[in-house]
């Protein structure tokens, strides 16, 4: 019998509510979903943020790299006039292990605090190893994680090719590929769950997409629209 498909809310629930903000991470949480996916980037004084763009243009009153601002600063804009961008370390402990939660490093440096930050709350909040995934498109990234703590599972997040992911992930001993469903097929998915890899699917917003999806017997799909899954 096949395991069901997970639920992974895109940013919170970003078909709802604003992206990457705490009101978008509610939102998911009270559609029971199985997984949240966020991005996160290095601000200036060094905290991680969670925030898509590496510029804070399309998404703010601001505008510039939000790498180069501090996070005093960063708390001083709000995301479509309304929300405040949240830190890492916020969104961990709001989540409070209610479900998985998938952290793609988005910006540069951000292994090193993600790889703490996790590590922290295993320690001492309860969390486990398999209440998370590191995934991301930057292979030095999920090198540098590898490095610091093999334990973390990850996933190699590709647009392009299945097989170049599965041939990356096995350097790092990679949990699962994360490919878009532009590039899905049955046959890929197949080859991927048969070599051991999760194959987590992104981003599948409309029926018909989700079925196919479900079709394909992917472990899980990241959606703008999680209770749509």
């Amino acid at each position: 019998m096949e395991k069901p498909c997970l639920r992974i809310g895109h940013r919170g629930a970003m078909g709802h509510l604003a992206e990457n903000t705490m009101a978008s991470i509610k939102k998911a949480l009270e559609f029971g979903v199985d997984g949240i996916e966020i991005d996160v980037h290095k601000c200036a004084s060094g905290e991680l943020v969670v925030f898509h763009d590496f510029t804070l243009d399309r998404m703010t009153q601001a505008s510039g790299e939000i790498s180069k601002y501090t996070l005093s600063e960063l708390k001083t804009f709000q995301v479509n006039g309304q929300f405040d961008i949240p830190t890492l370390e916020e969104v961990v402990t709001f989540i409070d292990r209610k479900c998985l939660l998938n952290i793609e490093l988005k910006g540069r440096n951000t292994a090193l605090e993600t790889e703490r930050i996790i590590k922290k709350h295993i320690d001492y909040h309860g969390w486990m190893y398999g209440d998370f995934i590191v995934s991301s498109f930057q292979h030095h990234e999920l090198e540098h994680i590898f490095s610091l703590n093999s334990q973390v599972p990850l996933a190699v997040l590709t647009k392009a090719n299945v097989d170049e992911a599965i041939g990356f992930a096995k350097t790092i001993n990679a949990h699962a590929i994360h490919p878009n469903i532009a590039i899905v097929t049955r046959n890929n998915v197949k080859e991927a769950k048969d070599m051991g890899y999760k194959v987590n699917v992104w981003t599948a917003n409309n029926k018909d997409t989700i079925v196919r999806m479900k079709d394909y017997n992917v472990d899980a799909i990241i959606s703008d629209f999680p209770d749509r899954i």
